[in-house]
């Protein structure tokens, strides 16, 4: 009987940070979302430049205009009055947050208007500060060509122009930047806010969307799943499981994976069907040999008696013949039946199922393997209480036979062999378990198949193994709707047996 491999899921492979992948979903969304994000962020910086440009252009403008008023104000200064900040700033159309700086030869005068129209005057470090950019402005031929100016404090950023009155007053008038920079920042927060509102809205509809559109895909993957959960390894497997039509399209990208599933489940279908029936044939015959081996077998055993035992005087040389010759016929008949016994569970044909005191049974295999045995150390360790499990007698009883034989005929002599009876749940528990040299790491994979040898320590090779007794284990503890597990190490070797309780 072959053991059910059951392989474990594809682990999933972390990414340099230790993280997991991102699914398709999630990268799909981000993806738009990102764009998004880019391109509302180009729009904002581009829309805020050109209107920051825009808005500069025009107090330029503003700026040129406010500098002709301040020279017809020298050109024509009225009696009495001598040219100075105060007599600009108080000009006729003078908007508030102008700010002028006069300097007629001898005395520098400066100043600002603020929104009530009255003038404050300038630190020393500012008038300083314009002087210098005054000065600069008439050395290096750059009158009438506004720059900017960071006065620093209440004061802030100023776009100036630099004259020169005909009397030869000169003269320095600039407006505030801060209605500039107000307009553009309330149309970058605006732009902000309004991108923030539409990235939001957009990942939910994005999420929606790739969420709607990857549904045929996550039914593909839902048939590839349950197809992967069903039991391939054995037995008749019905392999129904096939992607809808409706996504098998071959003009889309997901229609053309569904197809391709399709495709490769009905070849695996027609494999499994082909596998199938010739296994059938091989139980079969397997099945139909053991029946037929028997009779022969039975009437090779019992003329071989009854020439031993006819009192003749036979020479020594044929006893010995047949002696072997009965030796190996009960060999044979036991390996006959060991076959069909395998060959009527591959069947699926059902054991009896009758409260079974485990308790007296491992007594009488314990007492057995004792006296089979008397080179080895037997423990025993049974509840207070008998435990009863509902499954086959006889059949049971070959099970534990089997292991103990098996601990007994692969472990040298002096080996303690114990036997332990417990229960856990709904379960009963048996472990055997000798202080061996241990099964070899190569041979756990293959422990439970049918004919497994061992040429190692634990498996000497005796002549009388026929590697069908641990295959036996397994197939009927699995027809008890149990399980048989082993774990081994050089010193300890326990094989566990669960049973359902009665």
């Amino acid at each position: 009987m072959n053991v059910r491999s059951t392989r474990p899921p594809a682990p999933i492979i972390p990414t340099a940070s230790g993280r997991a992948p991102w699914t398709l979903r999630r990268r799909l969304v981000v993806a738009v979302v990102g764009l998004l994000a880019l391109v509302s962020l180009v729009i904002g910086v581009v829309s805020v430049a050109i209107l920051s440009a825009n808005l500069m252009d025009g107090l330029d403008s503003q700026l040129k205009n406010t500098a002709d008023r301040s020279i017809n104000l020298f050109d024509r200064p009225p009696s009495g009055v001598s040219p100075s900040a105060s007599y600009v700033l108080n000009g006729p159309s003078q908007q508030s947050g102008t700010l002028a700086l006069v300097y007629d030869g001898s005395t520098v005068t400066a100043g600002y208007t603020d929104q009530a129209g009255t003038i404050v005057g300038l630190t020393n470090d500012q008038v300083t500060q314009l002087v210098t950019e005054l000065d600069t402005a008439v050395r290096n031929g750059q009158t009438s060509e506004p720059f900017s100016v960071d006065l620093g404090g209440d004061v802030g950023e100023y776009r100036v122009m630099a004259e020169t009155a005909r009397s030869g007053t000169l003269f320095l008038v600039g407006l505030p930047v801060s209605s500039v920079t107000g307009t553009a920042t309330q149309l970058a927060v605006i732009i902000a806010l309004v991108s923030l509102a539409g990235i939001v809205l957009v990942a939910f509809l994005a999420t929606a969307i790739v969420r709607l559109a990857l549904r045929p895909l996550q039914r593909v993957t839902e048939t590839a799943t349950r197809v992967s959960e069903l039991p391939l390894d054995r037995g008749e497997v019905l392999l129904v499981e096939r992607v809808p039509a409706a996504d098998t399209d071959p003009r889309t990208e997901v229609g053309r994976v569904g197809s391709a599933l399709n495709r490769m489940l009905d070849h695996v279908d027609i494999a499994l069907e082909t596998r199938q029936a010739s296994e059938n044939k091989v139980r079969q015959f397997v099945a139909d040999a053991s029946h037929e081996l028997r009779t022969p077998l039975a009437s090779i055993r019992g003329y071989s008696e009854l020439t031993r035992r006819s009192g003749q005087d036979l020479p020594d040389d044929t006893k010995h013949a047949i002696g072997r010759i009965e030796s190996e016929s009960i060999r044979m008949t036991g390996l006959v039946e060991d076959l069909l016994l395998l060959a009527r569970l591959d069947e699926g044909r059902e054991l009896e199922r009758e409260p079974v005191d485990l308790t007296s049974l491992l007594v009488d295999v314990v007492s057995d393997a004792h006296a089979a045995g008397r080179d080895h150390v037997w423990d025993l360790d049974l509840p207070e209480e008998p435990v009863l499990a509902a499954g086959d007698g006889p059949r049971l009883h070959q099970v534990f036979a089997n292991l103990l034989a098996n601990a007994r005929v692969h472990t040298d002599p002096g080996t303690r062999v114990e036997v332990a009876l417990a229960t856990e749940g709904d379960r009963a528990v048996v472990t055997v378990t000798d202080d061996g040299p241990g099964i070899p790491e190569n041979l756990r994979a293959t422990l439970f198949e049918r004919f497994a040898r061992g040429d190692s320590s634990r498996f000497r090779g005796t002549g009388g193994s026929t590697g069908l007794g641990l295959a036996i284990v397994q197939a009927v503890v699995q027809a008890h709707h149990g399980e048989v597990t082993v774990d081994s190490r050089p010193g300890r070797t326990s094989f566990r047996v669960e049973l359902p309780l009665a």
